[in-house]
């Protein structure tokens, strides 16, 4: 039972550790130097909301090595409450490592097996209450690819019974699964527990089986959602409840690294919901948020405060 007052915002899911290359255009075979950074899609999440002042908390698990030592402590940096970061130690940290090659091609190398610890998350672990309590309650799909983590998942949703700002990431990522049909109905079943949901053209198509990005919102909403998001990358972003349909225009910066700006958007969505803004104002936010994270070369510090994210959209009114 949770003793503290309610978080903002409670993500479950992927932790690691990025091993980034300081060099661009090259294959990793020649990259000579490597930065290090806090990873993970529901980690970053968390900071990326931690940076715009919300009470972040974050559920997973790392091994009980070094790497594992050093995220509990990065998270406790950059603001990230890790009471929820379990240690499991028959099992590594997991690593990724990227190759950088501006403006749009970065291919990713995961290191997760034989499991990564974040998937033997286990429901009778969970604090139910503080996910039931939470502001916010975000999840991805990379954490219904395995069990128990795919268990935990459904465990934690029924905790919350569908209460408003329960959000799916989309985040799929093939080479955590057998198959994207595997994929699909994992999600649909998601779906039907969740009441926002936010993903790219490709990830909707796993998710609802479409890419056209009005007929996956709707596709969306038909499963008994509030409100869908569809990332379109160059094209800006859409979003549709079923009273309202908002589009709004990219950002465009010079891309460094295109890998956490999907997160920014989310813990900037995440805010821009709290505070009660209308949905366009929401992701005018959260686009310049995401923009901003893929003019950098890291992604957890690379998040941007508010008050970075303001200056540019006081610029472009």
């Amino acid at each position: 039972m949770t003793t503290h007052a309610p978080f903002d915002l409670v993500s479950i899911g992927r932790i690691g550790v990025d091993i980034y290359p300081l060099q661009d255009g090259l294959g990793l075979e020649d990259v000579e130097t490597f930065g290090k950074y806090l990873g993970g899609s529901a980690a970053n999440v968390a900071v990326a909301g931690a940076r715009h002042g919300l009470r972040s908390a974050v559920i997973t698990a790392t091994g009980d090595d070094a790497f594992g030592r050093y995220l509990h402590r990065e998270l406790t940096r950059l603001r990230v409450d890790n009471r929820y970061v379990a240690t499991v130690p028959e099992l590594n940290t997991p690593v990724t490592f990227c190759e950088i090659f501006p403006p749009d091609d970065f291919p990713l190398y995961f290191y997760r097996d034989p499991i990564a610890p974040d998937l033997m998350l286990d429901g009778d672990s969970l604090d139910l209450e503080a996910i039931s309590d939470a502001g916010i309650y975000w999840s991805t799909v990379t954490g219904l690819s395995r069990d128990p983590s795919r268990s935990a998942h459904h465990v934690a949703w029924e905790a919350r019974g569908r209460a408003p700002r329960t959000i799916l990431d989309l985040d799929y990522r093939p080479m955590f699964w057998t198959s994207a049909q595997e994929a699909s109905a994992e999600v649909g079943k998601a779906l039907e527990q969740v009441t926002i949901a936010i993903g790219n053209k490709e990830e909707c198509e796993v998710a609802v089986g479409e890419t056209e990005p009005d007929r996956a919102a709707d596709a969306l909403l038909e499963r008994g959602l509030e409100l869908a998001v569809v990332k379109q990358g160059p094209k800006g972003v859409l979003a549709k409840t079923r009273d309202e349909r908002v589009e709004v225009p990219p950002y465009f910066v010079d891309v460094i690294n295109g890998l956490g700006a999907g997160d920014s958007f989310g813990g900037a969505f995440c805010h821009g919901l709290l505070q009660g803004w209308g949905l366009e104002k929401i992701l005018r936010f959260a686009n310049v948020a995401g923009a901003i994270v893929a003019s950098r070369r890291e992604c957890s510090t690379a998040m941007p405060t508010t008050a970075e994210v303001e200056t540019i959209l006081k610029e472009l009114d």
